[in-house]
């Protein structure tokens, strides 16, 4: 527990500065080309996620699934896994290389995939962004290939700390454009050839750096990379067959976000779209980031060493343990983020009207958080006994259920049920309900595959946790109310937004830590040890 406990601390705080550069990083960019009914924001929206989603199509899902695993079974090898990693590595890099300059070459018949339904001048934006923008492709998988590995090796701090230097290139170089070019017009049509440089650049650049800093701390993880085409004879074979199950995953989960991105374009211009989903999207993932990969990343690398050794108990014991750890912290996320959801929403919006737009969209995710978390934990259990075809199947479920809700979002926009400014609320709704029932049948499948999950356990804690979430988060909502409310000082100002959602997330925390300890919860020594690790000299 201690080894694991020293892991989570370097992971969360990490991933916590990474998370709040990132912040400022979307606060700076709102403050430069707005964010609701901004078409210039909705363009490098669109741009810059487009890497990100043909990188996870190729690569993502097959890391997460498998590099994980095979680099902890290679390390037994003689040579500590040299041969593998070696040859994995150059492997990937090939494939990277390769799908980067399709992709790149791809560059406008992608945006109109994504983004269909914008308007002429969002898709020419989007695409003189895109060329700039998609060889972070290659830079992406770099960083993902060394990062895994150096996870796989114990080593978890610079992956996790590796953004913050990304963020903080991004910040300067928004606050540039902000500068030369200011005040920065939201009409795509008025972008010019340099003020796209500069912003693809600045993109592109902060994603090089991410990858070269990985590279530095290599050494320690006493392997000797170098590129080895020799792909045979070393088990590159079984990795393929096991990501063959990931990339199809992946390529589905892609389609369905496709088909969201491009119902919600329709709304570009008009009110929240696909920026404002991004952003929402950026607020649910902070808890997530900081709690779920930090807690949840070190208990998989245990769980695959457990289950690798065929000690089934030990890994029943890891999945209980590990989702009553994260469940405390993550509902607590849950009620602090609900009640501070406008003043949080305004630090990513420029008027409080567009606050409480974006704080609905937000609201809608967040139904989604508590059965993400417990799927991170079941799906990367799968994984640690290489089955890689099960969650194809419940995620091909999830994206059916994805596909239905905003075809159905679609369809209320065009009978007129719901007015264009709900429509990416309704999009997040229906990815929220997506993930509720794909976590129901996941954690039903894992129950059948191991013999148990020691789901009472974790259910009693999850009554704990919402006896104390709920009153906590209605005394968050008090104090919002106490403090303006949607149209006090916590919605005047993006930095005041900041400040608001602070003070009633604090609230809310207290609260809920202070009914916690009256029901004497068994979880907050766990998470006190935890805690502890964040102290000085801890």
């Amino acid at each position: 527990m201690g080894s694991l406990g020293r892991a989570s601390a370097v992971l969360a705080a990490g991933t916590l500065v990474s998370r709040i550069t990132g912040l400022l990083r979307s606060i700076v960019l709102v403050g430069v080309v707005g964010s609701v009914s901004s078409e210039a924001a909705d363009a490098f929206t669109y741009a810059n996620q487009l890497p990100n989603s043909v990188f996870q199509l190729i690569s993502v899902g097959i890391l997460t699934a498998v590099i994980v695993p095979q680099i902890v079974r290679a390390t037994a090898d003689a040579d500590g896994g040299n041969a593998f990693i070696s040859k994995l590595f150059t492997l990937g890099t090939v494939v990277l290389v390769g799908t980067t300059a399709l992709a790149t070459a791809a560059a406008p018949w992608l945006v109109h995939l994504v983004a269909g339904r914008a308007s002429g001048d969002v898709l020419a934006l989007a695409t003189a962004l895109a060329y700039w923008c998609l060889p972070q492709i290659l830079l992406y998988g770099l960083y993902a290939l060394l990062g895994e590995a150096l996870n796989a090796r114990r080593i978890f701090g610079p992956f996790t700390w590796a953004p913050v230097v990304n963020n903080i290139v991004s910040i300067a170089g928004f606050l540039a454009l902000g500068a030369v070019f200011g005040p920065v017009s939201t009409d795509a049509a008025d972008w010019t050839p340099a003020m796209i440089s500069t912003l693809g650049a600045t993109a592109t650049f902060g994603i090089a750096l991410q990858a070269v800093i990985l590279l530095i701390f290599w050494r320690r993880t006493g392997l000797a990379l170098k590129p080895d085409f020799r792909w045979r004879g070393v088990g590159l074979g079984a990795v393929g067959k096991l990501a063959g199950w990931t990339f199809l995953m992946a390529f589905v989960s892609l389609a369905a976000g496709v088909l969201q991105g491009f119902i919600v374009s329709e709304a570009s211009g008009a009110g929240a779209s696909v920026t404002v989903t991004a952003n929402a999207w950026l607020v649910f993932m902070l808890p997530y980031s900081v709690i779920v990969l930090s807690i949840g990343t070190p208990y998989f690398t245990q769980i695959s060493e457990h289950a690798a050794a065929g000690r089934d108990d030990e890994v029943r014991a890891d999945i209980a343990r590990s989702i009553r750890t994260l469940l405390f912290f993550i509902v607590a996320a849950i009620a602090a983020v609900a009640a501070a959801a406008i003043p949080a929403s305004r630090v990513f919006t420029r008027s409080a009207d567009d606050a409480q737009a974006a704080a609905l969209v937000l609201l809608c995710y967040l139904l989604g958080l508590l059965p993400l978390t417990i799927l991170f934990i079941v799906q990367r259990t799968f994984y640690a006994y290489d089955d890689t075809r099960t969650p194809f199947w419940f995620t091909m479920f999830q994206c059916a259920v994805i596909v239905a809700t905003a075809l159905g979002a679609w369809g209320l926009l065009e009978a007129g049920v719901i007015p264009i400014t709900a429509l990416a609320a309704a999009v997040a709704l229906g990815q929220s309900i997506a993930s509720i029932l794909q976590t129901l049948v996941a954690s039903w499948l894992l129950h059948r595959k191991i013999g148990g999950l020691q789901i009472r356990s974790w259910m009693r804690s999850i009554g704990r946790f919402a006896i104390a979430a709920i009153p906590a988060g209605l005394a968050g909502w008090g104090a919002f109310l106490l403090l303006g409310g949607a149209t006090g000082w916590t919605t005047s100002g993006q930095v005041l937004g900041a400040v608001g959602a602070a003070i009633i997330a604090a609230v809310v925390v207290i609260v809920y830590l202070g009914i916690l300890a009256l029901l004497r919860a068994p979880e907050l020594k766990v998470a006190g040890t935890l805690i502890r690790r964040f102290l000085p000299g801890r």
